[in-house]
């Protein structure tokens, strides 16, 4: 992913013409690797988003919501101690390296003005956020504790000195001219990309492939040309924020002109990184929350997918139980012609005279009476085990479709619906009950709201919870019900006796989106008034039957759901 130390100077630039002299009004941090400043600058609230996330480290404006947690973190305590209520006076970016300083006006112990400098360093796992003292030399705190026996060189703990990363010894490409860069590149050496980002800062190999394409592989002068109009791009500030998609997801402020696949273009760098970032960073902490519970309903899926097995071999195995009963049966009318110690017997058969004679395996140790014994008692095993196995079979058939629900509950689910998804697992006996001393108040579950084109709402369970609610509680009779058909997905429901068929429509497209189909085209989606839903005694949570249902045939849209997102505000 291209965050490199252009990408760095286009976003520390708009930063500067929307915070600078903007006040810090509160400061959070909903994870370990992510920290949130609230500057109000303007008139208008930003939330400046620092994270240090091993793989998507990056520093930007957000739009994005956060659950925080109920205790802030010691760094999060540290930072309001010293942060809240300053003013940010300048943001500079360390010459094209992605290391970015935040200078902020704040009050120290004794109410004296002074500048400390917040420090975002992006330097992939080992990214930090770190808060220097007035003289720029002492760490006040930092984000991420470095001690000496893991870095030798650089230890960054509270009460260190601050030692600025190693210089890469690069170019600055905003500095040379098209001769100096020539100069740092061995054509017959090839691998021209890789020898550009070993020679100038602030360069991806994203950026890099860019300038070899618009050479389109020439002489020196075709290079000479590259560099220079991509030199005048980044220091004119003419930046085309884009998202490239083809095969796999990047994106750039500098425009590639020879990219061929889908592009996205933002009017800020800003908006850029936020819109690329937030969904993926979203998932990664909802997986990282889910691991255990998933992991959990894999092993939980295994076992009950061997349980099948197991049971329809019983029932194949049944099968048999009537050939015992009639073997039986021709043994004891023939019992007079058997006599001890006879390996078989071969007796007309009365159920079958297309076949005529039909031969019997005896136990040569066992009298023919109590072979014949042996046989029935075969059969009724055999009848029981049938019974068992079709009942144990349907209960298991049962528990592979809610355990498969639940991993897809969880591909869809928000951060806060995880603790939803964990509780619905305790219900269940899936996991151990909390002691009564840590056991949290029950928080009402929040479906998904949606607004349709004529302004009905339309509400959309994320998880069984949700959806019991949805259907059980939210739900008014005569309200509109959606589900896929024969697919796990969200319950889906329309307040409004009589929706319009534009309504029933976009409903049905939620319906197919937050479902197992949201991939697939034509997904039948089942609609049906709220009072023909109704939840069987003893169901599992999220389970119910439904009549006089009628059926729509839709694709998933993306940009339909996005556009018909309301704010959640119940």
């Amino acid at each position: 992913m291209a965050f490199d130390g252009i990408v760095t100077k286009a976003i520390t630039e708009e930063l500067s013409d929307q915070l600078i002299n903007g006040r810090i009004t509160k400061i959070h941090q909903p994870t370990d690797t992510e920290l949130i400043l609230t500057v109000r600058n303007n008139r208008t609230n930003f939330s400046l988003l620092f994270s240090t996330h091993p793989s998507y480290a990056r520093f930007h404006i957000t739009t994005e919501t956060f659950q925080n947690p109920s205790e802030p973190p010691m760094f999060c305590m540290h930072m309001r101690k010293h942060l809240q209520g300053g003013v940010i006076e300048a943001i500079k970016q360390e010459s094209l390296e992605r290391i970015i300083t935040f200078h902020i006006q704040s009050r120290n112990e004794f109410g004296d003005r002074t500048t400390l400098y917040l420090v975002m360093e992006l330097m992939g796992r080992h990214s930090n956020v770190l808060l220097l003292n007035e003289t720029k030399d002492t760490i006040i705190d930092c984000m991420k504790h470095i001690p000496s026996f893991q870095n030798r060189h650089r230890t960054i703990l509270p009460g260190h000195a601050y030692i600025f990363p190693p210089d890469q010894n690069k170019l600055h490409p905003l500095k040379i001219d098209a001769e100096s860069f020539i100069r740092t590149i061995d054509f017959n050496a090839g691998k021209l990309d890789r020898q550009i980002v070993q020679s100038l800062e602030g360069f991806s190999p994203l950026l890099a492939t860019e300038l070899v394409n618009r050479a389109h592989l020439g002489n020196v002068d075709a290079y000479k040309q590259a560099f220079e109009e991509i030199q005048h791009e980044i220091k004119d500030g003419h930046y085309v924020p884009a998202i490239y998609e083809n095969k796999r997801e990047d994106f750039h402020v500098i425009q590639l002109k020879n990219f061929k696949g889908e592009q996205q273009k933002f009017t800020h760098a800003n908006e850029l990184i936020d819109a690329f970032f937030t969904g993926k960073a979203e998932r990664d902490r909802v997986k990282q929350r889910a691991h255990d519970i998933e992991r959990l309903i894999r092993n939980e899926l295994k076992k009950n997918q061997r349980k099948k097995v197991i049971h329809e071999r019983t029932l194949k195995r049944s099968k048999k139980a009537a050939s015992y009963q009639k073997q039986g049966e021709l043994l004891t009318a023939h019992l007079h012609l058997v006599n001890m110690g006879d390996a078989s017997i071969v007796v007309t058969d009365y159920y079958d005279p297309e076949q005529g004679e039909i031969t019997i395996p005896l136990a040569t140790d066992q009298t023919p009476s109590e072979n014949a014994q042996a046989l029935f008692k075969r059969y009724r095993k055999l009848e029981r085990s049938k019974t068992n196995a079709a009942k144990e079979l349907r209960k298991t058939k049962a528990e592979i479709v809610y355990l498969e629900d639940l991993l897809h509950t969880i591909s869809i689910a928000r951060e806060e619906d995880i603790e939803e998804i964990r509780d619905e697992l305790r219900e269940g006996g899936y996991i151990r009950k909390q002691s009564h001393r840590k056991r949290k108040k029950k928080q009402k579950p929040r479906p998904e709201q949606f607004m349709s084109s004529d302004g009905t709402m339309i509400y959309v369970g994320k998880n069984n919870k949700q959806n019991d609610y949805v259907t059980q509680t939210l739900a008014q009779r005569n309200d509109t019900w959606l589900h896929t058909k024969d697919i796990p997905g969200s319950h889906v429901v329309i307040r409004s006796n009589d929706p319009s068929e534009e309504t029933i429509h976009e409903a049905a497209i939620l319906a197919a989106y937050f479902s197992r189909a949201q991939q697939s085209e034509s997904v039948p989606v089942d609609f049906t008034k709220v009072r023909h839903v109704r939840k069987p005694n003893g169901a599992k949570p999220g389970f119910v039957i439904y009549e006089q249902e009628q059926t729509l045939f839709v694709t998933p849209d993306l940009a339909l759901v996005q556009k018909l997102k309301h704010v959640n505000k119940h």
